[in-house]
C-alpha cells in the first residue's frame, strides 16, 4: 500500500502564508508517503503571478523541500516559474521526494483559455508529458485544464505511469463541479488508473476570482470515488492498493484492446 495525503488548502495571494499552510498540512499528513497540494499553491491566479514567480531553487520550493525532509513525505505542488520572456511565467507542478530532492517538474501544456479566462496571456505553455519516480510509484503529472484532454493521460500511461496526480485551481460556475468530478473519474476509468486529484479549497477572502471549489478526490481504477473532501479545507490520508489496478485490468483490459492508427477518412 502507498499512503497519499490529499492536501486541500485555501490559497492566499501571499506566498509566505501559503508556505505556512503547506507546512501545517504536512504535519497533519504525518506518516503519508506522498502529499499532493493544489495548482498555484505558490500564489492565487492574477497578474501578480508575473511578479511573484520564482525559480525552482527559490524560497518557496526550498521551503517545501525543507518540510518534505522534516516529515519524510514526498510532495507535489503547483508553483509559477519564469516564462520564456519578461511578463510571462510557467505554470509548474514540482515533485519533491521525501529527502526534499527535486525529482521532476511539469509545465502545464493546456492553458485555460475558456469560460472567459485567458491563461495564455500570462503563461508560457509546456510541451512534454512528465512521469516522475516518487514514493515508490511512477506518477503522471496533470494540471487542471489538462484533465479535459484524454490524450495527455494516455501518453502518461504509455510512459509507464502508475498513478495520475491531478492538481487544480478549478474555477467555480454552473456545472463546473460536475465537470471536475466527471472528468477525473473518466480519466481514471478509461486508463484503469488510480487518480488522486487535489484542488484549492474555496478562500472566502479571495472569492471574487472564482478559483477553488475543493472536491479533492481519490478515484480507483474502475472509476469509483474512494474519497471526496467536499468544499472545506482539509487533509485526508488515503491508501492506494496496486493490486486493485491489476484486478481492474484483468476485468477490463481496455488498454490491451486499443486500436492505434484508426483511419479517420
Amino acid at each position: 500500500m502507498t499512503t497519499i495525503a490529499l492536501c486541500q488548502i485555501p490559497v492566499s495571494p501571499d506566498p509566505a502564508v501559503n508556505l505556512e499552510r503547506a507546512r501545517e498540512a504536512l504535519a497533519k499528513a504525518a506518516g503519508a508517503d506522498l502529499a499532493i497540494f493544489p495548482e498555484a499553491t505558490l500564489t492565487r491566479y492574477g497578474r501578480r503571478i508575473t511578479d511573484l514567480a520564482e525559480p525552482l531553487d527559490g524560497p518557496f520550493v526550498s521551503g517545501l523541500a525543507e518540510a518534505a525532509r522534516e516529515h519524510g513525505t514526498a510532495v507535489i505542488a503547483g508553483v509559477f516559474g519564469p516564462g520564456d520572456r519578461p511578463g510571462r511565467v510557467r505554470n509548474t507542478a514540482v515533485a519533491l521526494d521525501a529527502s526534499g530532492e527535486l525529482r521532476g517538474a511539469y509545465h502545464k501544456i493546456h492553458l485555460f483559455d475558456s469560460f472567459g479566462a485567458k491563461e495564455s496571456e500570462l503563461v508560457t505553455p509546456g510541451a512534454e508529458p512528465v512521469v516522475v519516480e516518487l514514493a515508490g510509484l511512477r506518477v503522471g503529472l496533470v494540471t487542471c485544464y489538462d484533465v479535459r484532454f484524454p490524450e495527455l493521460t494516455r501518453a502518461l500511461v504509455d510512459q509507464g505511469a502508475e498513478l495520475f496526480a491531478v492538481i487544480a485551481a478549478w474555477g467555480s460556475g454552473p456545472l463546473k463541479e460536475d465537470h471536475w468530478v466527471t472528468l477525473v473519474r473518466a480519466r481514471a476509468l478509461e486508463n484503469t488508473m488510480w487518480t488522486a486529484a487535489v484542488g484549492q479549497a474555496p478562500n472566502p477572502a479571495e472569492s471574487s476570482d472564482g478559483f477553488g471549489v475543493g472536491r479533492s478526490l481519490l478515484v480507483d481504477p474502475l472509476g469509483v470515488v474512494r474519497a471526496d473532501l467536499g468544499s472545506a479545507p482539509g487533509v485526508q490520508v488515503v491508501e492506494l492498493d496496486p493490486e486493485a489496478t491489476a484486478a481492474a485490468r484483468t476485468t477490463l483490459p481496455c488498454l490491451e484492446h486499443r486500436v492505434l492508427g484508426v483511419n479517420r477518412s
